[in-house]
């Protein structure tokens, strides 16, 4: 089987908050590790009352401490809210305090809603520049030059390898030309996948760039929701397909719990939407997620996959990673 990953969002759930959502993002962490993962990655959304991963880098450093062998990043970073230089020092500092353990993973768009855009002082052409801004990065973990004015220090000369994320077309070119690794964001976006990957794939040119690959790699999202029987899978899983569907009507917030007849109450359109955005799902027990995992990574070709478990309560989101690493074994 191909290499397991998580993608958590540190997620506040309803009658809970930040410090509970970052305690259990640690201990997720803790048994990931335990159970086989591969990394463990956090994203950066702002002004979400439901997400406690805003400041990425810090939430990466409180996880690395707290574990030991695990790859841990970001799925991730957007780049246009940051200079290059001030991730670079950020990445470079985690990667001297945890050698060989730092991923980061590069995405174009703001994480936010334009007001939240304007407070962070994003321009709005900020995205067009990312191409560039990617490069620049990857410079500052190029060794120092004789007589270098600025550096990205610690980051200069340090191996921390650098991933290009994406939902569109765009991402998988601009992977493709600079020799990254890609990750596809197939977990709420999956429409375009398969003509991204092939893209990726077909235009892959080797580099010998700081954090490049000799050959494509490509790692998919994957929302799972694994427990005992179907039933109460569907059941835990209509906290993910609650949040999808604030998120659509304008009205993010904490993780609500799951609850019974959701898709009843749904407009045909937002039906259909939430459908189409969670097409990649994999729902069930352990046989059905078995299946259902075996078939997407044939479908796909995935070379690793990320998984997304949005699970209202903190034990059975545990479960059903362990879940799923135990029928895939």
């Amino acid at each position: 089987m191909i290499p397991l990953s998580i993608l958590d969002l540190a997620s506040i759930v309803q009658g809970g908050n930040a410090s509970t959502a970052l305690a259990n993002t640690l201990d997720l962490a803790r048994h990931a590790e335990r159970l086989g993962y591969h990394r463990f990655w956090l994203a950066e959304h702002h002004s979400m009352t439901g997400i406690a991963s805003a400041a990425t880098s810090v939430v990466i450093a409180h996880v690395a401490a707290g574990t030991s062998t695990i790859r841990v990043g970001a799925g991730g970073i957007m780049l246009p809210n940051h200079a290059p230089l001030l991730i670079a020092e950020q990445f470079g500092t985690l990667a001297a305090l945890h050698p060989g353990r730092i991923d980061l993973g590069l995405g174009r768009a703001p994480g936010s809603d334009p007001a939240t855009s304007r407070a962070l002082r994003r321009d709005a052409s900020a995205a067009d520049s990312f191409p560039q801004d990617v490069l620049e990065l990857m410079h500052w973990f190029e060794p120092a030059a004789a007589g270098q004015t600025v550096q990205a220090v610690p980051a200069a000369g340090l191996d921390v390898p650098i991933w290009i994320l994406g939902s569109s077309l765009f991402g998988a070119q601009l992977a493709a030309a600079l020799g990254l690794p890609y990750a596809f964001a197939s977990h709420f976006a999956p429409r375009l996948l398969h003509e991204a990957v092939a893209l990726y794939r077909e235009r892959f040119t080797p580099s010998e760039r700081p954090g490049a690959l000799q050959r494509p790699y490509v790692m998919l999202g994957v929302n799972v929701a694994a427990a005992e029987t179907d039933e109460e899978a569907r059941w835990l899983f209509t906290s993910a397909q609650q949040a999808f569907v604030n998120v659509r009507r304008g009205h993010p917030g904490p993780l609500p719990p799951p609850r019974d007849r959701v898709l009843d109450e749904l407009a045909p359109w937002e039906r259909a939407g939430l459908e189409e955005m969670l097409s990649a799902a994999i729902v069930g027990g352990p046989e059905t997620v078995r299946r259902g995992v075996d078939a997407f990574v044939q479908r796909t070709g995935a070379d690793e996959l990320i998984v997304v478990s949005t699970i209202h309560d903190h034990a059975k989101r545990v479960r059903s990673f362990e879940l799923l690493m135990e029928v895939t074994r």
